[in-house]
C-alpha cells in the first residue's frame, strides 16, 4: 500500500516559489572576485541518489496500459484525439518505437526508479530504469548541438534558491551574512525547460505530444520528521498542437539507501 505525500508539500513548495527572488553574490571591497561557482556547488539541495516513484495519483492510468479511448483528464485536441485513436501498440513495435511513452514528457509518470548523479560540474544526469533512459539536465551557458531530437530532448536547468533571511537568488547562490551573523537557511527547487523532443505519448495508450512540445518542471526536495526525503516533480508540458491547456501534475518519488532494486528494462509499447 503506497502512501500520500503529505498536503503541507504542496504548501511548502507554493511558498518557496514566492519567496524566491535573483539577487547576485558580490566579493567583499578590496577583495579579489571568488571563483565562479558551478552548479553542482550553488545546489541548495542533493537531488543525487536512487529514488523509487510512489504512485499516489492517475494509478489506473500508470500502473496499467489504459484502453484506447480512455483519454480522461488529459486535455487534448481534436486532433490528438484522433491520432490517439489510431494508436497500434504492435505497429510501433514494428517499426522500432516502442519507447514512445518513455520520452521526457511522459517518463516521470511511468512507474520505476531513478538514478541521479552529476555528469560533471554543470551537467546532472538522471537515468530511469524504465525503458532505461537518460536525460542530462545542463546549467550555465550551454548550447544545444542541434541534429536529430531524441526522446530526453535538450534540458536546460537553473537552481532557484531562498535564503531564510530575506535573500535568495538564482543559480549565483545566496549572498554572505554579515561578519559575527549566523549563516541564513537556505531553501530551493530545480527548474528545467526541456525542448526539442522527439514526438512520442504522453499515455501508454496513445495520447500524443509533438516535437513542439516544451517540457518545464520543478524538482523538490521534502524531508519528513522520520528522515524520510522525498522528490516531487512538478511537471508542465505544453504542446499547441495537441493540447489544448497545458498539462499540469506532480509524480512523486521515495529516496532509497541503495540501488539493490535498480532493474534497468527495455521499452515496451504495453505494460
Amino acid at each position: 500500500m503506497t502512501r500520500q505525500v503529505p498536503i503541507v508539500i504542496v504548501m511548502l513548495f507554493a511558498a518557496l516559489v514566492l519567496a524566491a527572488a535573483p539577487v547576485r553574490s558580490q566579493a567583499p571591497a578590496g577583495q579579489a572576485p571568488a571563483p565562479p561557482r558551478t552548479a553542482r556547488t550553488t545546489a541548495p539541495i542533493d537531488l543525487t541518489g536512487y529514488w523509487v516513484s510512489v504512485v499516489t495519483e492517475d494509478w489506473r492510468w500508470r500502473m496499467v496500459t489504459p484502453p484506447k479511448g480512455d483519454y480522461a483528464s488529459v486535455p487534448i485536441t481534436a486532433e490528438a484525439k484522433r491520432v490517439a485513436d489510431a494508436w497500434d501498440p504492435a505497429k510501433d513495435t514494428a517499426a522500432g518505437e516502442q519507447c514512445r511513452s518513455y520520452g521526457a514528457a511522459a517518463i516521470m509518470r511511468v512507474p520505476g526508479r531513478l538514478h541521479i548523479t552529476w555528469q560533471d560540474d554543470n551537467t546532472l544526469k538522471v537515468e530511469a530504469d524504465a525503458g532505461t533512459q537518460t536525460r542530462l539536465i545542463h546549467f550555465g551557458e550551454w548550447q544545444a548541438p542541434g541534429g536529430e531530437a531524441t526522446w530526453q530532448g535538450d534540458s536546460v536547468g537553473e537552481w532557484v534558491i531562498a535564503a531564510g533571511r530575506g535573500g535568495g537568488g538564482r543559480g549565483a547562490g545566496p549572498q554572505a551574512p554579515a561578519a559575527g551573523t549566523p549563516a541564513a537557511p537556505q531553501f530551493g527547487y530545480l527548474q528545467t525547460v526541456t525542448r526539442h523532443l522527439r514526438p512520442g505519448y504522453l499515455r501508454k495508450n496513445g495520447i500524443p505530444y509533438s516535437a513542439d512540445t516544451v517540457l518545464t518542471e520543478y524538482w523538490s526536495l521534502f524531508r519528513e520528521p522520520n528522515a524520510d526525503q522525498w522528490l516531487v516533480v512538478t511537471t508542465v508540458v505544453e504542446d499547441p498542437k495537441y493540447l489544448q491547456t497545458p498539462w499540469v501534475t506532480s509524480p512523486n518519488f521515495k529516496r532509497e539507501g541503495n540501488g539493490s532494486k535498480w532493474d534497468p528494462t527495455a521499452c515496451s509499447s504495453t505494460w
